[in-house]
């Protein structure tokens, strides 16, 4: 029977460059080496047979009853599995070393130790690396009972214990057993490097819980530059971690997920790879990394960005792709992996992704508003480039796209994108204006104008009184719950709250948010999905800034009884209440960090006078009356 555990039953471990996910049962089920978006040596998540693994865990006899916990050293990325028995207590912490060199390094170590506090248990070892998602063999070579090279297509993956793990010879594999009693503890360490590079030196106890200690330290200084001090605390701080995490630091650039091929729906299609950097899903970071103090990796992005925005392509491309390989690369060719079967039989399991060619307008909005935030390109550099991109988008904003959700089922006109359209020209107007840059401000204010008239004329759909997904539909769609964040509308505007109204009654099932309904708007895609984790955080923050403060913190309590042991988030939540999809997803993290902050500041000022509006009272919401007292109107920016 294969082995494949809920895709949230994981936690992850990183160096900035690379990540593991290792389950709660001591499996390290994916890790893509020497980067992110590199072909895996472990994804048994993905194929248990052919997928690979490293498994350390202790070990029980048939009849004997175990207890397993996994969890990170407070406010660290460093993972622990614990197994509690009647023979004793054991634990494997998984960590690797991060490194936030600006140089990209083919090494990278995923370090693994056993330790038994309590009575004595056995411990069992499993490394079956299959390289290049499995379609490559690899050959083996070692140089004592404790060292082993597994050689495949231009990587080698180093196997090494510490004294008491000998390993041993599994076919083409490796496996060792061993013992440990109250305070004895022994290591072992998976390291992968360039084809031929030399051997790293063999590990010992104490230079193991030297490395320990450095990246103990290293997450316990970073997250000194974190200045939210909120009610969530814990689950902010986690979130921040899970963010870093995904960010490649020679670049700055932050991936939607570790992950590729993990489906939205049990035995669907609509498995994508997400291991780039989409535009938007980076863009809107800044501003929560910003807030939450973390500048340095905000201005990190801004550079990769401008990086990208000043490439230039040929003169008949758009300016930007919606996404990129960390590295800036453009190309990201979709591929079928049809050896794999896919977690529990979920097919096809896609390398690549063809959405990078699809035309999303609303990237530009995302993308002037995080370089312009604090001043970045405005002040500095880059602005004749950002200029130039605006221009375009002068000439080119009103046309059909594919939207924000990467439908495959037909080009519209896209009433998020139109928004986000508007975003850049307010942006850029505003940036010219603040910094006396040269601008064709003329151009821009017309287009900027003519956006909003449009959205206002035919995004806004008379008989169902909301902003609708696009201008030839009636049907509604989640993204608009940034329309007030953007500050297209007041969050108090009473067609903005008829809106909210809207989509409460149609999107939203007990505080989770569907993105939209794809049978009344067909995306191209067979098969449904579950509700979108980020959509549910972007309506607790629209719900706070509307006033609705008691349905905004019940909506985002019971967000939080969603994250899994050790508060990590997949994109979706599926009808049992299970995570599908990416895991973990930096979008859902950073809507989550927004929410908070967002969730806090309107408590604080609800605490310090009287709030108007609050019609979310859980125990009954849909009984009561819309509100009547609202502030201000629409922005024209």
């Amino acid at each position: 029977m294969n082995r494949y555990p809920p895709i949230a039953e994981h936690g992850m471990v990183g160096d900035l460059q690379t990540a593991a996910l290792v389950s709660s049962d001591g499996t390290v089920d994916w890790w893509c080496t020497p980067r992110f978006d590199s072909p895996s040596v472990f994804a048994s998540l993905l194929d248990d047979e052919r997928g690979g693994h490293c498994r350390m865990a202790a070990e029980f006899p048939d009849g004997d009853t175990m207890t397993v916990r996994q969890l990170y050293l407070s406010d660290t990325a460093v993972l622990v599995t614990r197994f509690m028995a009647p023979g004793g207590v054991g634990e494997v912490a998984d960590f690797m070393v991060p490194n936030e060199s600006s140089t990209p390094t083919g090494v990278h170590r995923l370090v693994r130790v056993a330790r038994v506090v309590r009575g004595r248990l056995p411990f069992v070892l499993s490394c079956q690396p299959r390289f290049d998602y499995g379609r490559a063999t690899h050959t083996r070579s070692r140089t004592d009972e404790h060292s082993v090279v597994f050689h495949g297509p231009g990587t080698d993956l180093h196997l090494q214990s510490t004294a008491g793990v000998v390993l041993h010879d599994d076919g083409n594999d490796i496996s060792a057993r061993f013992a440990l009693s109250a305070g004895q503890a022994a290591a072992v360490v998976l390291t992968s490097t360039p084809g031929q590079a030399p051997a790293p030196p063999r590990p010992s106890l104490e230079s193991v819980a030297d490395a320990l200690e450095v990246c103990r330290t290293f997450w316990l200084s970073w997250l000194r530059s974190c200045t939210y001090r909120g009610r969530w605390q814990d689950i902010v701080n986690r979130s921040a971690i899970t963010l870093k995490l995904l960010t490649y630091a020679p670049t700055g650039a932050p991936i939607a997920a570790a992950t590729m091929g993990l489906p939205e729906q049990i035995g669907g299609e609509r498995n994508w790879d997400y291991r780039y950097t989409w535009i938007r899903d980076a863009s809107l970071s800044v501003r929560a990394l910003i807030d939450l103090g973390f500048h340095e990796e905000a201005h990190a992005f801004r550079r990769w960005l401008r990086e990208r925005i000043e490439a230039k392509p040929t003169p008949s491309a758009d300016p930007l792709q919606i996404m990129y390989r960390v590295d800036g690369d453009p190309h990201l060719t979709e591929d079928i992996l049809d050896h794999l079967e896919g977690y529990r039989g979920s097919r096809p399991v896609r390398s690549g992704n063809a959405a990078a060619d699809q035309l999303q307008l609303d990237i530009y909005g995302e993308a002037s508003d995080a370089l312009i935030v604090g001043g970045d390109i405005g002040a500095v550099r880059g602005w004749q480039a950002l200029s130039d991109v605006l221009d375009w988008l002068a000439d080119h904003w009103d046309q059909p796209d594919e939207g924000i959700w990467e439908t495959r089922g037909g080009r519209q006109d896209f009433t998020y994108s139109r928004l986000m359209t508007w975003v850049a020209f307010d942006r850029g107007i505003r940036a010219a204006t603040e910094f006396s840059r040269p601008a064709d401000i003329t151009s821009w204010t017309g287009a900027r104008d003519t956006v909003f008239r449009q959205i206002i004329e035919r995004g806004w759909h008379d008989k169902r009184q909301a902003f609708v997904q696009h201008y030839d539909t009636d049907v509604l769609d989640a993204s608009l719950l940034l329309m007030p964040r953007v500050g297209f509308v007041s969050p108090r505007d009473p067609d903005w709250l008829s809106t909210l109204d809207a989509m409460d009654k149609e999107l939203v099932s007990d505080s989770l948010v569907y993105r939209y309904d794809p049978t009344a708007s067909p995306d191209g895609l067979r098969g449904s999905e579950g509700t979108f984790n980020l959509c549910s955080f972007f309506y607790v923050e629209a719900l706070a800034r509307s006033g609705r403060l008691n349905q905004a913190r019940h909506a985002f309590d019971k967000m939080l009884t969603y994250a899994n042991h050790v508060g990590l988030f997949a994109e979706e939540i599926g009808p049992s209440g299970e995570q599908l999809g990416n895991f973990p997803q930096a979008f859902t993290h950073l809507a989550l960090v927004t929410a908070a902050m967002a969730l806090d500041e309107e408590l604080e000022k609800a605490q310090s006078g009287p709030r108007h509006g609050d019609h979310g009272n859980p125990a009954t919401h849909g009984l009561t009356a819309p509100d009547e007292a609202t502030d201000g109107g629409v922005a024209d920016g």
